[in-house]
């Protein structure tokens, strides 16, 4: 909405000061942490009456998880309406790429919302059928990709390009919805399986999502892209609003979550955030760089595929407990030295991703 406000500089001046993208950033940062703040604490106390138990807790799990019992879960809902609000009140609104970003995040936390309903009103981990929750998320995934397609110039937009290497792209056709796809649903579900301790997902996600500002803005902007030698995506700068949004809504909820959380993320967060962080990656056609800025969600989500495998196959396990972080827990680290520890790795891996722009 405030982007509009610089259709009428010619009558006020100062409002020039709305066609910038950073400032606008600026704003819903500001908006969407004032937002949480302020609804943060009446949303917690209405999920703890109406949630009863809370969240359920792993009988497998660390001793020290059974102090959580009571702690109500979707707190995703939180940081999502706070990013919707900001993003609609600071974002141009003409962009295609915001109205994507919005579908994959709304959709996904539908998803994950449903799922988190279903895992407190039976008290069980098993929630929304595996199967159709991952035919949902393809479908969704699968109708953004194809539009960023749609909006996106030939041949960039089918078009795979490489980390650390100039020029050095393949183009695989229409196959990109299904590659494009995969990338979204598998941002988000990594993210959801990172999302086991207080404050250890949503930290990694903003710096994540802020190293892809970075790439956004610099993808978007002609200038920036031809001299780092990156693909230019026009019309991407506007993505860092929506970012901006994300990273506000993000320090409000971390408010709440941090340890000891007085509310949990869930999968509406956890599984919207993913998703989104996997979708500006192919808009901004930086699929692979996600691999390295993502690494921690990577390497969460690996570890479950290992373990269930090596079980599989031989019966024995691999980690004493996955995702990893519990694996870490069951060693005799702390839940605090766990959380500050993978975000210092989150830290590295996004800066070894920024390094990208320029080494080619």
């Amino acid at each position: 909405m405030f982007a509009f406000l610089a259709d009428y500089t010619s009558l006020f001046g100062p409002l020039n000061i709305f066609r910038y993208i950073t400032f606008r950033t600026g704003g819903a940062i500001v908006t969407a942490m004032f937002f949480v703040f302020m609804f943060g604490p009446g949303l917690i106390e209405l999920l703890r009456l109406k949630q009863g138990k809370g969240q359920p807790i792993r009988a497998d799990g660390p001793e020290s998880h059974f102090a959580k019992r009571g702690t109500p879960t979707m707190g995703g809902l939180m940081i999502l309406s706070g990013l919707l609000v900001s993003t609609l009140l600071w974002a141009n609104l003409k962009s295609p790429y915001v109205w994507i970003l919005l579908f994959v995040t709304m959709g996904f936390g539908a998803i994950g919302f449903y799922d988190d309903y279903l895992k407190v009103t039976k008290q069980t981990h098993a929630g929304f059928s595996g199967r159709a929750r991952l035919a949902l998320e393809f479908v969704i995934a699968g109708l953004a990709v194809t539009a960023v397609i749609f909006v996106t110039r030939e041949p960039l937009n089918t078009s795979i390009y490489f980390p650390f290497v100039k020029d050095l792209s393949i183009n695989i056709g229409y196959l990109m919805i299904v590659f494009g796809a995969f990338v979204i649903v598998g941002s988000g579900n990594a993210v959801n399986l990172t999302d086991g301790l207080d404050g250890l997902a949503i930290v990694p996600v903003m710096i994540a999502a802020g190293t892809f500002g970075i790439i956004a803005y610099l993808s978007g902007n002609a200038f920036f892209a031809n001299y780092l030698q990156i693909t230019h995506v026009p019309g991407t700068g506007e993505i860092v609003v929506v970012i901006g949004a994300l990273i506000g809504a993000g320090l409000g909820f971390l408010w709440f979550n941090a340890p000891p959380a007085h509310i949990f993320m869930g999968d509406t967060g956890s599984l919207a955030l993913g998703g989104l962080v996997g979708t500006i990656a192919v808009a901004v056609k930086h699929e692979l760089v996600l691999l390295v800025v993502g690494g921690l969600f990577v390497l969460e989500a690996v570890s479950v595929i290992v373990q269930v495998a090596s079980f599989k196959l031989t019966g024995k396990r691999v980690f004493r407990m996955a995702p990893i972080h519990h694996h870490f827990e069951k060693k005799g680290w702390s839940e605090s030295q766990v959380v500050v520890r993978f975000w210092i790795i989150a830290f590295m891996l996004a800066l070894a991703g920024l390094s990208t722009l320029k080494l080619r």
